[in-house]
């Protein structure tokens, strides 16, 4: 029995062993790291902050003043003030793939980590912000309210160049790639993702309709397209991971 018992033992320490030596481990960390974020995430703008789906552009003051004071928008701002470095991670391991690519510039792994990063910034940390003004500060008027709630709204669907180029330059990349890292139907799922970023540019001109910033075209076909896109990458990303050969030892 102590030997069956020391024998599992042996089994768990090698297995343990061997995955904190993988060549991998950085790409593995940072691989798990995607579904991580997206489960705070969808804690941060579904639970806590009913940012998605969006509130309507057509909201009246009461029901901005309402949204603006929930005191959940505070602790979901926290809450995504600790954790938005997890997405770096997986914009890190994106590049860490894009590098393997042959015929490909590196400018565009470059260009690719840029509108991941840049994008982040209006497009999540912003609006939450904006969001979190109204409870920090009760006090502050309802016109002051709807002002942080439409710039709010605006910057989380409406953050569009950053994202377009990550798209459009992240697809050419994977056309161009002469080793094939990645397949080549996640560059056309992609373009479908770099089309709904320019879907939804009239969400700056137009507060009712389908290209409002809760409107169908605007906001639920990219959301849509977009949950697909991040599933296929993750497919991609597995896949790749585990084609890549392990790093000669110095």
């Amino acid at each position: 029995m102590s030997e069956a018992i020391y024998t599992q033992g042996q089994i768990a320490n090698t297995t343990g062993e061997r995955w904190f030596n993988n060549p991998k481990l950085d790409q593995w960390i940072c691989f798990w790291s995607i579904p991580i974020f997206y489960n705070i995430f969808g804690i941060v703008f579904l639970i806590l902050g009913r940012i998605m789906p969006p509130q309507t552009p057509t909201s009246s003051l009461e029901d901005i003043v309402t949204f603006m004071q929930s005191p959940n928008l505070l602790w979901a701002t926290t809450l995504l003030a600790l954790s938005l470095g997890l997405f770096f991670m997986s914009g890190g391991l994106v590049v860490a793939q894009m590098k393997r690519m042959a015929g490909v510039s590196p400018a565009y792994r470059y260009a690719c980590l840029a509108g991941m990063i840049v994008g982040s910034i209006p497009g999540c940390i912003f609006p939450m912000i904006c969001f979190s003004l109204g409870a920090f500060r009760p006090d502050h008027s309802p016109e002051t309210m709807a002002f942080l709630y439409d710039v709010g709204f605006l910057a989380f669907v409406g953050s569009l160049g950053c994202f377009a180029l990550q798209y459009l330059v992240f697809a050419v990349a994977i056309f161009l790639d002469k080793n094939e890292i990645f397949p080549k139907w996640l560059g056309y799922v992609t373009i479908w993702c770099f089309v709904t970023e320019l879907v939804a540019a009239p969400v700056w001109i137009t507060r009712t309709g389908p290209f409002a910033w809760d409107g169908l075209l605007s906001f639920w076909l990219g959301t849509l397209i977009f949950v697909v896109w991040e599933m296929a990458l993750c497919v991609c990303l597995f896949k790749a991971i585990k084609a890549q050969p392990d790093p000669v030892p110095a």
